[in-house]
């Protein structure tokens, strides 16, 4: 059987002094992650912008002065998330982080490394409203899947996992399993992301990974307030859970959850489910690309009740 433990993280943002304490703190973290037993551990998006604290106090609530000046940073981070997940021998999904591309375009991406250190990254494709028009973050390059140990790993970032293209895409790469970190300011944003993250396990016959940024950073406009849950979603099938829910932590309490995707299951299901959604997925997309007829329907009277 082959079997992924993965490990979620429901990450609280902090404020530090000093880089020493940031790089004590993650380090901790994912050590602990590690200490689960997982072999992939995935942190959320956004959750780098605590790096804020590090910056000049007047930069906090200028989130896009705070573009430019964490570049700078961008080395260590990048380092430091390499030498992790080599020091621990595992997959490691970083936090997505403001990149600058080219002079003063900027994209949001999450850099994933293996357990020899090397890595690689994934943009996020399609902008919320915040990050359009008042963070000046554009969209990034086009979607990726990590060939790893265990299969093909793809990463949709928040609000591009509502959007089923990208991961029928990664899907039909091969992709077994969905990573899909998130920072949602409000209930509704984390639901809108849980019901993507649901759908794109159900329509795909894969699993999804949402790993959900906390926060309670009212000090800089770029984090305020971020909640969520870190959870593992499948579809409904054969094996697996009635509700397509694997696993689920408390809503906005930090820390780990961990389990196990069996790999070997999810793809029997793509062969012989009770459905068999990823093959008839291209189907269905022909049959969407005919012309829609509008039927006109006799007017009678119209009924409403109060």
């Amino acid at each position: 059987m082959t079997t992924l433990r993965v490990a979620a993280a429901a990450y609280l943002c902090q404020q530090y002094a000093h880089w020493d304490d940031y790089e004590a703190a993650l380090s901790g973290v994912v050590a602990a992650g590690v200490e689960t037993g997982a072999g992939v551990l995935v942190l959320p998006e956004y959750a780098s912008m605590e790096l804020v604290s590090l910056l000049p106090h007047h930069l906090w609530p200028n989130v896009q002065a705070q573009r430019a000046a964490m570049q700078p940073l961008l080395p260590a981070f990048l380092d430091l998330h390499s030498r992790l997940s080599r020091q621990h021998g595992v997959y490691l999904l970083a936090s997505s982080v403001p990149v600058e591309v080219t002079p003063s375009r900027y994209v949001n991406r999450a850099h994933f490394f293996g357990p020899d250190g090397t890595g690689d990254f994934q943009d996020k494709l399609v902008m919320t409203r915040f990050e359009t028009e008042e963070w000046l973050i554009e969209s990034g390059e086009g979607l990726k899947v990590f060939d790893t140990a265990y299969g093909k790993i793809g990463v949709n970032i928040c609000y591009d996992a509502e959007f089923p293209d990208f991961a029928r895409a990664q899907a039909a790469a091969g992709m077994d399993v969905l990573l899909v970190p998130s920072f949602t300011e409000t209930r509704r944003g984390y639901h809108r992301v849980r019901v993507g993250s649901m759908a794109r396990a159900l329509e795909n016959q894969i699993y999804t990974v949402h790993a959900p940024c906390l926060a309670d950073a009212l000090w800089t406009y770029a984090l305020e307030t971020a909640v969520g849950a870190s959870a593992f979603y499948a579809p409904p099938d054969n094996g697996l859970p009635e509700s397509g829910v694997l696993a689920e932590g408390a809503f906005d309490v930090p820390g780990w959850l961990s389990g196990d995707l069996d790999l070997d299951l999810i793809r029997e299901v793509r062969r012989s489910g009770q459905v068999l959604g990823a093959r008839d997925l291209t189907w269905a997309a022909r049959q969407a690309s005919s012309p829609v007829s509008s039927v006109p329907l006799g007017a009678g009277a119209l009924h409403s009740t109060v």
